[in-house]
C-alpha cells in the first residue's frame, strides 16, 4: 500500500512515522520550498505525548520540551482564581509537554527522513487536485520552482494540508472560509526569569475582552536557569473589525497588541516586558470550522487541521492530529482494503474530534474567568468571596471536556502501534 500525505506539519509527518511503523509506505508532499522551525510554542497533551514516545520520540521530547506541571488561572490583575495539576503530576503515565512548534517539527522531520529515506518528504510541491479510479487515486502536484506538474499514483491520499487545505476544497467545495470569533492573538517566544513553579501554564483576564496565556517551552534554557516563555494575547476586537486570512509566520507590531497589556503587571510576571521583550511578534486570527458531517470518500481522508480545526482554548489542536496519524496508520494496517480502513479511521475520529471543535468553540472554562471579571472588576483577595465551590468545580469540568481525556481510561488503554493492543481505536473513547 502506498499512502501519499500531503502536508508536512506535525499532522502529516506524525502520519508519515506512523505508517512507516505499521509497514506502510508513505511520501509527504510539502507545499513550502524549505521545513524551517517557524511558528511558536504549543502544548502536547499526555494522549499525544503517549503516541509520540511510542514512536521513539520520547528522548528528543525530554531534551527539547518542559513537561508542564500545573494550569494556574488569574485574573487581570494576577489573582489566582484556579489551579490544576497537569501531566504526571494529575496521575497520567504520561506528562503533558510544552514545545516550540518548529522544533517539534524539525524532530519529526529528522525521524521521517531517517527512518523512510531523504526523499520520503519533498517541499516545495503544492497538491492542485486528485481524481479517484477504481484501483488508486491520482494526485496532481505542481513543482513551485518550475511550474511543472506531475501526477502522482497513490493507494490512499491523505489531506493532511491545514484549515486552508486544498484536499478538503476538493471533497467538500461549498464549505467556505473559516469562521472568525472576533479575537485576534498576538504570539512570541521571550526568555526571561522563570514564574511561579517555573513549569506553570497561566491563563489571565478573559476573552470577553482580553485574556494571556505563557509558560515555558525549552529545556535548554531551563537548564540556563532561564526560562523560554511561550505566550498568547488574545483581544476582543469590535464587531466588523477587518482581519487577514490566519497564517502562522504573519508577523505583527507591538504597538498594535501591546496598549491592551500596558497595566498588566504581577508580582511575579511583567506582561508588558514580555511582550516588548519577545525578538519577532506573530499575529493570527482565531479561527476554526463546522465539523463536517463526513471527512473523506474512497481513497481520500482528512487529517489534522484539515478535518477538524479548532479553537486553541485547550491545548488540542496538535494533540488531535498526532492522535489521527496514530489511528489512521492502525487501521491501515488491519486491511488490504483503503476504502474500509479509511472509512473505520474516520468513524473512530471524526465524532470525538467534532464535539472537541464544539466544546472549544463554548469556551465553557472561560465563562467562570468572565464572571469573574464581571462580579470583580478591580480584583479579589480571596476568590472565595466572588465564586462558589460548585463554580470552580464546573472550571474544572469544562476543562476536563476540553481535553477529552480521562487519566484512568488512557492509562489502561491497550497500545494503538500495530504490535500493540487489539483493541480498535475508537472502541472505549477516541478521543483518548
Amino acid at each position: 500500500m502506498r499512502a501519499l500525505i500531503a502536508g508536512g506539519g506535525i499532522g502529516g509527518l506524525a502520519a508519515a512515522l506512523s505508517l512507516h511503523a505499521a509497514g506502510i509506505d508513505a511520501c509527504v508532499v510539502e507545499a513550502a520550498r524549505e521545513i524551517r522551525p517557524l511558528g511558536v510554542g504549543i502544548n502536547l497533551l499526555p494522549h499525544a505525548v503517549r503516541e509520540l514516545m511510542e514512536l521513539g520520540l520520547a528522548d528528543a521530547l525530554v531534551a527539547t520540551g518542559i513537561p508542564t506541571a500545573e494550569l494556574v488561572h488569574h485574573d487581570r490583575f494576577g489573582g489566582r482564581i484556579w489551579g490544576h495539576p497537569r501531566g504526571i503530576s494529575a496521575g497520567y503515565r504520561w506528562p503533558q509537554v510544552s514545545i516550540h512548534r518548529g522544533e517539534l517539527q524539525l524532530m519529526l522531520l529528522a525521524a521521517v527522513q531517517r527512518r523512510l529515506g531523504a526523499s520520503s518528504v519533498r517541499v516545495g510541491l503544492a497538491v492542485e487536485k486528485f481524481e479517484q479510479t477504481t484501483s488508486d487515486v491520482q494526485v496532481t502536484v505542481r513543482d513551485r520552482r518550475t511550474g511543472e506538474r506531475d501526477v502522482v499514483p497513490a493507494d490512499v491520499l491523505v489531506g493532511a494540508d491545514g484549515i486552508h487545505s486544498v484536499v478538503r476544497a476538493q471533497l467538500h467545495p461549498a464549505e467556505g472560509p473559516p469562521r472568525w470569533n472576533g479575537i485576534h492573538m498576538w504570539r512570541g517566544v521571550t526568555e526571561g526569569e522563570p514564574f511561579l513553579g517555573g513549569r506553570s501554564m497561566i491563563m489571565a483576564g478573559s476573552n470577553l475582552a482580553a485574556k494571556f496565556v505563557a509558560y515555558p517551552i525549552s529545556r535548554r534554557a531551563e537548564l540556563r536557569g532561564r526560562a523560554a516563555i511561550n505566550w498568547v494575547a488574545e483581544v476582543r476586537l469590535h464587531e466588523g473589525a477587518a482581519v487577514a486570512p490566519g497564517s502562522w509566520n504573519r508577523q505583527g507590531r507591538l504597538e498594535d497588541v501591546l496598549p491592551h497589556f500596558a497595566a498588566w503587571r504581577f508580582s511575579w510576571l511583567d506582561i508588558p516586558a514580555l511582550i516588548a521583550a519577545a525578538p519577532v511578534i506573530f499575529e493570527y486570527p482565531m479561527n476554526d470550522r463546522d465539523p463536517l458531517p463526513w471527512w473523506g470518500a474512497g481513497r481520500v481522508t482528512l487529517l489534522g487541521d484539515a478535518a477538524h480545526p479548532m479553537y486553541p482554548v485547550g491545548s488540542n489542536g496538535a494533540s488531535q492530529a498526532i492522535l489521527d496519524a496514530r489511528v489512521l496508520a492502525w487501521h491501515l494496517a488491519q486491511t488490504s482494503a483503503p476504502e474500509e480502513a479509511l472509512a473505520a479511521y474516520e468513524a473512530a475520529r471524526r465524532p470525538p474530534t467534532s464535539s472537541l471543535v464544539l466544546a472549544n468553540r463554548a469556551m465553557g472554562a472561560d465563562r467562570v474567568l468572565s464572571t469573574v471579571e464581571q462580579r470583580a472588576p478591580a480584583g479579589f483577595a480571596r476568590i472565595e468571596d466572588v465564586l462558589s465551590s460548585d463554580e470552580l468545580e464546573a472550571m474544572g469540568r469544562s476543562y476536563t471536556e476540553m481535553i477529552g481525556t480521562d487519566v484512568e481510561e488512557l492509562n489502561a488503554r491497550p497500545s494503538w502501534g500495530v504490535d500493540g493492543g487489539r483493541e480498535a481505536p475508537g472502541e472505549r473513547n477516541g478521543s483518548s
